[in-house]
């Protein structure tokens, strides 16, 4: 029987849920984001889903410049794991940008961080900044 998945700690939601092509996503895409093992399944064929640790991957790595070690520390899993969900993010972005498909984020094996006080190590936690 394998391990259960560790859920990953991010830093805060992200400001907007939906991204595509000019006239793309709709308003009504722009849904409240739920907390669930799986990306939403009511999206339809020409969108794609990623999940909230994903996003964080991206954002730690790419936006603010951290290492794989540096985001596994601030989201609390081994860089082997970030390692995986960076690639799957990349893959992710790459197919909505080439194939001009809406990118819908939501979902995922998370928990939203407490801030610095509470043991998140991340020194730009977004949480921190919004108190």
């Amino acid at each position: 029987m394998p391990r259960p998945c560790k859920r990953r700690r991010i830093c805060a939601m992200p400001g907007t849920v939906c991204f595509g092509p000019r006239g793309g996503c709709s308003s009504s895409a722009e849904t409240e984001i739920t907390q669930s093992p799986e990306p939403e399944t009511g999206t339809s064929s020409d969108s794609i889903c990623m999940t909230l640790d994903e996003y964080e991957t991206i954002r730690l790595m790419d936006f603010l410049g951290h290492t794989q070690a540096e985001a596994a520390v601030s989201m609390g899993v081994a860089r082997t794991t970030v390692q995986a969900i960076y690639e799957s993010a990349r893959r992710k972005l790459a197919e909505a940008i080439c194939l001009g498909r809406d990118l819908h984020i939501g979902g995922g094996n998370y928990f939203l961080c407490e801030g610095r006080r509470h043991g998140c190590r991340c020194p730009h936690c977004r949480k921190e900044e919004t108190e």
